[in-house]
């Protein structure tokens, strides 16, 4: 029970702290981009079970892949791809809390 609560929470609640916090001129922007990073979800579309509870998503999914996180650390060295570098990482992040949790 607890877990979807925290797993959806650092979805959704966090990233509105983090834009309140880092960005509070463009907060609502920031935060829309964060949300955003919710699409690289899109790859669960790929697997044989759209949705298990019981998979981990790190390493299992295109979008979730070593090579990807590779690519999302990238993004965080050009200040114009940062604020998706931070979104993309934090997804990552909340996703292996999420594998950690099962």
């Amino acid at each position: 029970m607890i877990r979807p609560i925290i797993h959806y929470g650092f979805h959704l609640l966090v990233p509105l702290g983090i834009a309140l916090l880092l960005y509070p001129k463009t907060w609502k922007k920031t935060y829309l981009i964060l949300i955003g990073a919710m699409l690289i979800d899109l790859d669960h579309l790929l697997a044989e079970d759209i949705f298990d509870p019981n998979r981990c998503s790190i390493g299992f999914h295109v979008l979730h892949s070593t090579y990807a996180i590779i690519g999302y650390f990238i993004l965080l060295i050009p200040k114009k791809t940062r604020i998706f570098g931070i979104a993309l990482l934090w997804h990552i992040g909340t996703d292996q809390l999420d594998c950690w949790m099962m």
